[in-house]
This record gives C-alpha cells, sequence and structure tokens, in this order.
C-alpha cells in the first residue's frame, strides 16, 4: 500500500513538504509525492487539495482520496474517478479557526470604521466616528457544518446578535438557527453581515443569484470563505451597483486564481483575498495517517465522504 500526494494547485504546502511531515508521523508507511512516484501500480491511496487532471486513470489499484482539507467538490465531481474509489475528507481544528477568524476580521474592519481611519489619515484629518456596536448588528452564518457553527459561535461570543441558515435543522445554543429554502431570504433582510460557509453541492451552487442577493440587506456585507461557485458572479456585480450588498468580501471566487481581467478585480465594493481564510492544517495529518491504517486494516474511514451527496 503506498500513498500519493498531489496537491493540485500552487500557493499552499509542496508535494515534498506535505510527504515528509506525514512520513514522520507514520514511520515506515510508503507515501511519495508526485514528484517521485515510482510505480504508479503500488498506488492505492491519494492525497489532494484539488483532484485536477487524469491522475486517477493512471492509478490502476487506486482505493481512496484523502482530501488534505475539507470541501471535496473538485473530487467526487471529477469524471475520471471510478465508482469504487473512496472519498475522505478533513475536519481540521485549526483551518477552521482561521476560516471563523478571517469572517470576524471583516465583520470587526466595518464595525471599527477601519477603513475610514485610513482613509482620514491620507488627509491628515482627525476625524472622530463611532463604532458600531456588535450588540446591535446582526451576523448571518450560511452553513453551520463543522466551520460554520465555529464562525457562528465566536460571532455570539463576542455579542453580536448571530443567525445561522442550513439545509436541514441544526441547534447551537445562543443563535438563531433557520433552515430551509423558504427561511434564506427572510434571515438575508435581516443580516448586516452574511458569512457564507457552505460546500460546493448541487444545492449550493449558485444559491447567491440575483434573487437571493435583492433579499440581503441595503449595505450588508457578503463574506464568502465556503466555495467559489456559491455566487453568481455577473449577478453579483450588478447587485453591488445597486447597493444590495454594500460589499463583497471573497476569499473563494469560482475560477482561481481570478483571471487578471475578470472586472471582481477592480469592482471598488469588492475586496479578494486569494483563498488564504484557512491555511494550516495543524493535528488534522493525524487523521490522514489514522485513514491509512484503517484502510489497510479493512475498518471504517474518518469522515468518508458520500460521493452523491457531495459531503
Amino acid at each position: 500500500m503506498a500513498m500519493l500526494i498531489s496537491i493540485g494547485h500552487d500557493g499552499w504546502y509542496t508535494e515534498e513538504q506535505l510527504a515528509e511531515e506525514l512520513r514522520a508521523m507514520a514511520p515506515g508507511a510508503d507515501i511519495r509525492p508526485v514528484s517521485a512516484p515510482g510505480n504508479l501500480d503500488e498506488i492505492t491511496v491519494l492525497g489532494v487539495s484539488a483532484l485536477k487532471g487524469d491522475l486517477p486513470a493512471q492509478l490502476p489499484n487506486l482505493q481512496l482520496v484523502q482530501k488534505l482539507g475539507a470541501g471535496v467538490d473538485t473530487i467526487v465531481a471529477h469524471p475520471g474517478l471510478a465508482p469504487h474509489v473512496r472519498v475522505a475528507r478533513l475536519k481540521p481544528l485549526e483551518p477552521a479557526h482561521e476560516i471563523a477568524e478571517f469572517c470576524l476580521a471583516y465583520v470587526l474592519r466595518d464595525q471599527r470604521n477601519l477603513l475610514t481611519h485610513a482613509a482620514s489619515q491620507t488627509r491628515s484629518a482627525w476625524e472622530p466616528l463611532a463604532p458600531k456596536r456588535p450588540q446591535e448588528t446582526t451576523v448571518g452564518i450560511l452553513g453551520l457544518g463543522h466551520i460554520g457553527s465555529m464562525t457562528a459561535r465566536l460571532m455570539r461570543d463576542l455579542r453580536f446578535r448571530v443567525l445561522g441558515w442550513s439545509r436541514s435543522p441544526k441547534e447551537i445554543e445562543g443563535v438563531d438557527c433557520r433552515h430551509g429554502e423558504t427561511a434564506l431570504a427572510q434571515m438575508l433582510g435581516e443580516c448586516d453581515y452574511v458569512c457564507s460557509i457552505l460546500p460546493s453541492t448541487p444545492a449550493t451552487r449558485g444559491l447567491m443569484n440575483s434573487e437571493t442577493l435583492a433579499a440581503m440587506k441595503p449595505g450588508a456585507v457578503l463574506i464568502n470563505a465556503g466555495r467559489g461557485d456559491l455566487v453568481d458572479e455577473p449577478a453579483l456585480l450588478s447587485a453591488l451597483d445597486k447597493g444590495t450588498p454594500g460589499h463583497a468580501v471573497l476569499d473563494v471566487v469560482r475560477k482561481e486564481p481570478l483571471p487578471a481581467d475578470n472586472p471582481l478585480w477592480a469592482h471598488p465594493q469588492v475586496t479578494i483575498t486569494p483563498h488564504v481564510s484557512g491555511w494550516h492544517l495543524g493535528d488534522a495529518l493525524k487523521d490522514v495517517v489514522e485513514n491509512l491504517r484503517r484502510l489497510e486494516a479493512g475498518e471504517d474511514l474518518l469522515h468518508e465522504v458520500d460521493r452523491e451527496r457531495g459531503y
């Protein structure tokens, strides 16, 4: 049994770094970077961040694709992945904390008028402006899974009024949890900030379209740290021109890297960050090693994905 590491994109760990970390946790395990794959017939596990190209077709004995993170949309949608191949994801705490902190950072940027104060400084102008009070501010969280629920609790603990939305019922103490399609528009109209932590599934793609964007509170801020295909980008640009929402913070977009000629770059009411909201894997690499052991032993895997549902 051998594991091949193929990150699938630049700007994060390298395959060599990740393979070295995993080998340190599992001495004796056969873990190879894609730069030195050896005999591909020996590969039974493929570790990826994004699954691209025809790699699965080159691995005739592949049994498991282990996602090196949470979202599995590029894996379950891959046309070359045989039906029998299993898929597992991670539920790491460290990037979940980081994504929650990312959302909080952009909420606080507006709550504390940081951009306004920076503009005042360029004019050498002393212009006091009262910050907004958290208890008078409503933060909405789209998606109440592992990461979304953590984000909701962080906002709650900082005294924001927090609304949560998911497709099925959830309960989080101190959070007004709502669910289902009919509840979404009403919730969006109450929120000063909407933080999307949704995965990419057939039910969520294009969820933020012209209709749902129009349901948002005028001047509200949309923060997307989930998946880029949640948002209909042409509809978002049109909605921003109308002031509903008033601003969008996009850590994820439909095509990454975002092409230089994409109008999102230049829109004055858009903030782009290059998919950095959750970065470090922390202790989650232990789950990768554990899944290697479980697969070989014929035991249930950690965080196995239902490929039909997409999560």
